[in-house]
């Protein structure tokens, strides 16, 4: 993922089976985005390599980032592209050990700059600041500012991705506060228009 001002980065709902590749197509051909996070919960690798299979191969053909959410082992079973790993998810700087110097390692740091300093020093490619506005994708246990996204890209380099129901209507502070990347999910897969208009509306922000 490269700094080209802010980008989109999808996540997927936790059902990726069924017609979801489908719609990750259409997501993805009407681009562009950034990286797609493979975040599926409760299942074995075996399940989750036979559903990672037909996204991985529509992320390559996109060129997109293909990122595994939480796994590390999950993450180098796939040759993934990366992994985003929660606070209790590993460290950084065992994943870039297991999964080598060019994988993108991004680390969740909640409203925590603290946090996000500490994930910079043990290697993470990026980080992750969240939940910014109510979401039903997971449960939120912390409410981030956008403060924490302002005072961050002031002082370090390393990119951000704001998360937490983001949707095109609410995104622009976030973009102005300088976020690199804006992670969506809901507000792509649940779109009355469907996925592709979803992406357009954000890019059509984003350009």
């Amino acid at each position: 993922m490269t700094d080209i001002g802010c980008q989109l980065y999808l996540i997927s709902p936790l059902d990726v089976g069924g017609a979801f590749p489908e719609k990750l197509e259409q997501a993805l051909a009407v681009g562009p985005v950034a990286a797609f996070q493979f975040r599926v919960k409760g299942i074995d690798q075996h399940e989750a390599t036979a559903l990672a299979a037909p996204l991985q191969e529509i992320c390559a053909r996109h060129d997109v980032a293909f990122i595994v959410n939480d796994s590390i082992s999950l993450a180098k079973r796939l040759k993934a592209d990366g992994v985003h790993l929660g606070q209790g998810d590993g460290d950084a700087r065992d994943a870039r050990e297991q999964l080598g110097r060019d994988a993108q390692i991004g680390v969740t740091c909640h409203n925590s700059r603290h946090l996000a300093m500490e994930a910079a020093e043990a290697g993470a490619d990026y980080v992750a600041f969240g939940a910014f506005f109510p979401t039903n994708t997971k449960e939120v246990k912390h409410i981030a500012e956008l403060d924490t996204v302002q005072k961050w890209t002031l002082v370090t380099e390393i990119p951000c991705v704001a998360i937490g129901g983001i949707t095109p209507d609410n995104a622009k502070p976030l973009v102005e506060a300088g976020a690199d990347f804006l992670a969506v999910s809901g507000a792509v897969w649940n779109h009355p228009q469907g996925p592709a208009e979803a992406v357009k509306a954000f890019n059509a922000l984003l350009a």
